[in-house]
């Protein structure tokens, strides 16, 4: 069983700065990799930052320097701390994990629920 629950979301003013929280309730499964990827109304989903199990990290061009993913492994938990933060960073932020069964050496994709983040102008 997976289950990521997010939270961190908010209004903020643009310039401003946010720190969102996903927390991975995990059995049986192994942890190959985390991330947060974003939705804006009437826009595809699309990826903002990841990190894998040994701390590799990759990032969106359009957040570089901006924002910083981070993780802990023995809480099962990643971050993403987001600072000078644009009206276009207006969406919906999900948590991803992709994990490996105990019984099999497939790779399976799971989401949060998403957590909302406003920056107004």
């Amino acid at each position: 069983q997976v289950q990521l629950v997010e939270s961190g979301g908010g209004l903020v003013l643009a310039g401003g700065s946010l720190r969102l929280s996903c927390v991975a309730s995990i059995t049986f499964f192994t942890i190959k990799s985390m991330g947060w990827y974003r939705q804006a109304p009437g826009k595809q989903r699309e990826l903002v930052a990841g990190i894998t199990s040994d701390g590799t990290t990759n990032y969106a061009e359009f957040v570089q320097g901006r924002f910083t993913i981070s993780r802990d492994n023995t809480k099962n938990t990643v971050y993403l701390q987001m600072n000078g933060l644009k009206s276009e960073d207006t969406a919906v932020y999900y948590c991803h994990t992709a994990v490996s069964p105990s019984w099999d050496s497939g790779t399976y994709n799971y989401w949060g629920q998403g957590t909302q983040v406003t920056v107004s102008s």
